[in-house]
């Protein structure tokens, strides 16, 4: 193993003893119980399967068989999501031919990012992970399950979806993938039409034409943003069938894998002797295991929020210093678009995540010995599946990549250096993903252009006030101010000016996620302007350097200049679309380094929050 990789994981222990401890100790009241239905009063467990035919009734009241709970994130107007509709029944009709049943434990909103970038809507995005994780204890607090089955790829439904699966640590878990969707029209032609628009020389029906071509079918998006980075890390985990994530929809090696999903679960169930509880494979190693996957292969600065707030649910703490540490020593081998031009089913077809992590772990970056919750140790699961004939088979994952503008050896990397970077300064602290942006636009130092509002942007571009050298700053764009949105209808502009020969940059306390693209972006700024933060006193014209090498994010203002300047007004925050109901949301959720969350007092040792006695006494005892 890496000294530096051993160094972090220790690290992530030492600080988590006293908070893991108290998650195992609940974990371990509730696994001493007797089999979960096995509890209920007669009139309870009527109830519970009121519903079932009758020989499902049967074998629910032996005790002796596993009942698998599904908990699915299913709508058929999300691509990735809509190949789920008719998943429970496969899995209950799988299940009933080796004697054991299923039952739909609950459903959990699933929203698409894509749909509502740009809009009032992405202002529930983030918020959205929580209510997930809450309706998936919902949907597991009726005690009828000995096992769970996780159906959901997409942005903040699997970090949701896991958050709350781990509140029910002493059951095994397993996630079901459905794929993406296969390869339309190249990202590079994509991105060229979006530009295009954004300077007036195509019209809107260019643009939808050229957006469907890429969007065509079901399944995930193709590019490698943060639904094929959630499948990445979960396969990291051990918390998905290898080689499983990016097999696409509907085709016989994805049907065989589903089936292969429930039957594992099923023979590792709590009434099986080979009893796999989702809190004994979760732990520090699988984190770091993760992280590094997601560095390796230029993933999405989405899951260095939601990685934060997963691994709070198991009683782990993480901050964004680890992923630095982590990155600072892992080879970038892997070039998908927004980092290169390749898709993911080229990322698939070239060696896909058993070349990836075989190489990791044969140099050092993954912990091999980490459990998975298949059975094994990670190190025995750099394999992939195929068929022979009708039969699902497991053979070695590739030696060497097929294709090596896609993937690469960890002696040939792209980078000796992971795709995320944190920078640091008197704006406080950031992340960049340094992997999609080209080395040349890696340092500048420009004039603020600030903005409080996405359209803001689109208005000084057609005035012309932008052909020049800038730092586009867009702030209240954080968790506390309005959900921290994504700002991807920022990026086509930016792009523009970049082409035409201007040293442009942005900087954020929003979020951009895995697509972000060519334009160097310091986004997550922490603390954000609504609590205080350093970027609710930039002004127009203001120096900034970002400078990625240097790992510095700093503002060229004098610090007496800069504590005499009055914090800009919070703008108006609109209650309509629904976000009315996510008020308090807003008045409670931590930073972005805690994992931007609701649903624990979570607390960064860089940045802890101070308005909140019931945090102050968690760091307290648990020595942040």
């Amino acid at each position: 193993m890496h000294s530096e990789v051993i160094r972090v994981t220790e690290s992530i222990a030492k600080r988590s003893q006293a908070l893991r401890g108290d998650y195992l100790r609940d974990i371990e009241q509730m696994a001493r119980q007797p089999i979960n239905r096995s509890q209920l009063s007669c009139g309870n467990l009527a109830h519970g399967m009121a519903a079932c035919e009758g020989d499902e009734k049967t074998v629910l009241k032996l005790m002796d068989s596993a009942n698998v709970g599904i908990v699915t994130a299913y709508n058929d107007m999300l691509s990735a999501h809509a190949p789920y509709a008719d998943y429970p029944q496969k899995i209950k009709a799988h299940l009933k031919s080796l004697g054991c049943t299923a039952q739909v434990a609950g459903g959990v909103p699933a929203m698409c990012d894509g749909v509502t970038q740009g809009q009032p809507g992405m202002e529930l995005s983030l918020f959205s992970r929580d209510v997930i994780a809450q309706a998936t204890a919902v949907s597991l607090s009726h005690q009828m399950f000995d096992a769970v089955l996780m159906l959901g790829i997409c942005d903040k439904i699997v970090p949701g979806l896991v958050m709350g699966a781990l509140q029910f640590g002493h059951l095994p878990a397993l996630f079901v993938p459905a794929g993406p969707m296969t390869t339309g029209l190249s990202n590079k032609e994509k991105v060229r039409i979006r530009q295009l628009f954004a300077e007036g020389k195509v019209d809107r029906a260019a643009l939808l034409e050229a957006e469907m071509a890429s969007y065509h079918g079901q399944g995930t998006c193709t590019f490698y943003g943060t639904a094929n980075s959630n499948q990445m890390v979960l396969e990291a985990m051990g918390l998905q069938l290898p080689g499983s994530a990016f097999v696409n929809p509907d085709t016989p090696l994805r049907e065989a894998l589903t089936q292969a999903a429930a039957e594992r679960i099923a023979k590792i169930a709590r009434t099986s002797r080979q009893a796999l509880p989702l809190a004994e494979v979760i732990d520090e190693k699988s984190f770091v295991n993760g992280i590094v996957a997601l560095l390796a292969s230029g993933g999405s600065t989405n899951l260095c929020i939601h990685l934060i707030a997963m691994a709070r649910a198991a009683g782990l703490v993480l901050t964004w210093t680890d992923f630095d540490r982590l990155s600072k020593v892992t080879p970038l081998l892997a070039h998908i678009y927004p980092n290169g031009s390749a898709d993911i089913n080229h990322f698939q077809a070239a060696g896909g995540t058993g070349f990836l992590f075989k190489e990791l772990i044969k140099a050092g970056f993954m912990h091999a010995d980490a459990k998975v919750c298949f059975g094994g140790e990670l190190g025995n699961a750099c394999i992939e599946p195929h068929l022979e004939g009708d039969r699902l088979q497991w053979r070695d994952a590739p030696d060497t990549s097929l294709d090596s503008n896609v993937i690469r050896s960890a002696n040939a990397a792209f980078s000796a250096e992971g795709g995320i970077k944190l920078l640091e300064g008197n704006l406080g602290r950031s992340l960049i993903k340094s992997s999609a942006v080209d080395k040349a636009h890696r340092s500048i130092t420009a004039p603020a252009v600030v903005i409080s509002h996405q359209d803001e942007l689109k208005h000084l571009f057609e005035q012309g006030a932008l052909d020049r050298d800038c730092v586009i700053v867009a702030r209240f764009q954080g968790p506390r101010a309005n959900g921290m949105p994504e700002l991807h209808k920022l990026m086509p502009i930016l792009g523009v000016l970049q082409d035409r020969g201007h040293a442009v940059a942005l900087v954020t306390d929003g979020r951009l996620s895995g697509a972000s693209g060519k334009v160097p972006a310091a986004i997550h700024i922490t603390p954000e302007a609504a609590s205080g933060g350093t970027i609710g006193r930039v002004q127009d014209g203001d120096l900034i350097t970002l400078d990625v090498a240097a790992g510095r994010l700093s503002l060229h203002v004098d610090h007496g200049a800069l504590d005499s300047r009055p914090p800009a007004d919070l703008p108006f925050c609109d209650n309509t679309i629904g976000r009315g109901l996510f008020v308090l949301n807003r008045a409670a959720v931590t930073d972005a380094e805690s994992g931007a969350c609701t649903l624990f007092p979570t607390w960064s040792p860089q940045t802890p929050h101070s308005d909140s006695q019931t945090q102050q006494a968690e760091r307290a005892r648990y020595g942040a």
